[in-house]
C-alpha cells in the first residue's frame, strides 16, 4: 500500500548505493547488519494510511507524522529525541508572457525531511519539483553521501535555497519589465499589475523568510545529529539562503516605490487633463460671452446699429480667444 506513494527506496552503504531492490518490511534488519548503512525513501504526497506504516517503522513522532501528511506548514526545524525534522517550502517560477492583474507568477510546494539514525526520509507535497537530480548528484559523490542522512538533509536544503535564487531572477525580469511600462512614454495604468506583483512576492517572502534560523541552527554546529563536515556545507546553504532574501526584501522595496510612482505619474496625468479641460473651458466662456451679451432682445446695445459691428464683435471675440490660447500655451496649460 506504502508502495504508491513511493517515488524511490535505496539502501546506502558507506556512501555508495546497494543493488537491488529494497522493501520496506526487511530494510530495518539489513540497516543493522552493518554500521554505514542508511535507507533514503523519497514520498509524493503520501496519505495518512500508507505513512502510518513508515512512521511506525522508523518511530517518528506522531506531531512530525501529523505535518507531513497534512502539510501546508511553516518552514521549521524540529527535534524528536535523535531525529531531524525540517520542512521547507519550495518555490517554482510560473512562466507567463507578460504580467497581469491575475497573473501566477510564483507557485509554492513543501518538502519534509526526517533525518534518523540509519534513515533519512523525504515527503514532497504540491508543486515541488522531484528530487532525482539531488539523489543523482548526491550518488556521484559517495564522500559526501558517506556522511549519512545528514548529507540527504543538506543536499534537499541546498536545492530548495538555489530554486529561490533561480526564481528571484525570474521575478527581477517581471520588475524590470513593469517599471520600464510605468515610466514609458505610453500612458498606462498599472497600478492593477504592480499590485499583483506584489501579492506574488508576498508569497515568495513568507516561503523564504522563516527559513533563516531553521539554517541557522542546522550549520551552528549545536546538533549532534549533523556532522562538522556537513554543517559546513549547510553554512553555504545559509549564506545563499541570506542572499534570497535580501533580494526579496530589494524587489519588495523596489515594487513600492514603483506603485508609488505609477499613483504619482497618475495622478499627474490626471491633473494635466483638468488643466487642458479648464484652458478650453476658458476659451470657449469667452465667445459664449460676447453671443450672450448680444443675444439679448435689448434696443439699446452698444454698436447695435453700426454697419461694422457684427464683424467688429467677432473679430475682437477671436482677438481675445487667441490672446488666451497663447497664454495657456506658454504655460503648458495646452
Amino acid at each position: 500500500m506504502v508502495s504508491r506513494a513511493v517515488v524511490d527506496c535505496a539502501l546506502y552503504e558507506d556512501g555508495r548505493r546497494l543493488p537491488g531492490p529494497v522493501d520496506l518490511s526487511d530494510v530495518l534488519k539489513r540497516i543493522g547488519e552493518k554500521d554505514g548503512r542508511f535507507v533514503w525513501i523519497g514520498l509524493f504526497e503520501p496519505t495518512a494510511e500508507q505513512f502510518a506504516e513508515i512512521a511506525a517503522a522508523f518511530g517518528l513522532h506522531p506531531l512530525a507524522e501529523e505535518d507531513a501528511v497534512r502539510a501546508h506548514q511553516r518552514p521549521k526545524l524540529e527535534r524528536y529525541g535523535d531525529t531531524l525534522f525540517l520542512v521547507l517550502k519550495t518555490i517554482t517560477y510560473v512562466e507567463h508572457e507578460k504580467v497581469t492583474a491575475t497573473s501566477e507568477i510564483v507557485d509554492t510546494g513543501e518538502i519534509m525531511v526526517f533525518a534518523g539514525p540509519g534513515f533519512a526520509i523525504v515527503v514532497r507535497h504540491g508543486s515541488a519539483k522531484g528530487l532525482t537530480g539531488v539523489r543523482r548528484d548526491l550518488e556521484a559523490a559517495p564522500e559526501l553521501l558517506a556522511l549519512g542522512p545528514a548529507a540527504v538533509l543538506h543536499a534537499v536544503a541546498d536545492h530548495v535555497v538555489d530554486g529561490y535564487l533561480e526564481a528571484a531572477d525570474s521575478f527581477e525580469r517581471d520588475v524590470e519589465e513593469l517599471e520600464a511600462a510605468v515610466f514609458s512614454a505610453e500612458r498606462t495604468d498599472d497600478s492593477a499589475r504592480i499590485y499583483q506583483l506584489k501579492r506574488e512576492l508576498l508569497e515568495f517572502k513568507r516561503a523564504v523568510a522563516p527559513l533563516t534560523l531553521p539554517l541557522r541552527r542546522l550549520s551552528d554546529g549545536s546538533l549532534p545529529q549533523i556532522p562538522a563536515a556537513i554543517a559546513a556545507y549547510l553554512r553555504d546553504a545559509a549564506d545563499h539562503h541570506t542572499q534570497a532574501k535580501e533580494r526579496i526584501l530589494a524587489l519588495d522595496e523596489l515594487v513600492s516605490s514603483i506603485l508609488d510612482a505609477g499613483m504619482a505619474r497618475l495622478s499627474m496625468q490626471q491633473n494635466t487633463d483638468m488643466r487642458r479641460i479648464s484652458a478650453w473651458a476658458a476659451l470657449a466662456a469667452v465667445p459664449t460671452m460676447v453671443a450672450g451679451v448680444y443675444g439679448m432682445n435689448f434696443d439699446h446695445m452698444p454698436e447695435l446699429h453700426w454697419t461694422f459691428g457684427y464683424p467688429a464683435v467677432l473679430v475682437f471675440t477671436v482677438t481675445v480667444c487667441v490672446f488666451i490660447f497663447r497664454a495657456f500655451r506658454r504655460n503648458d496649460w495646452l
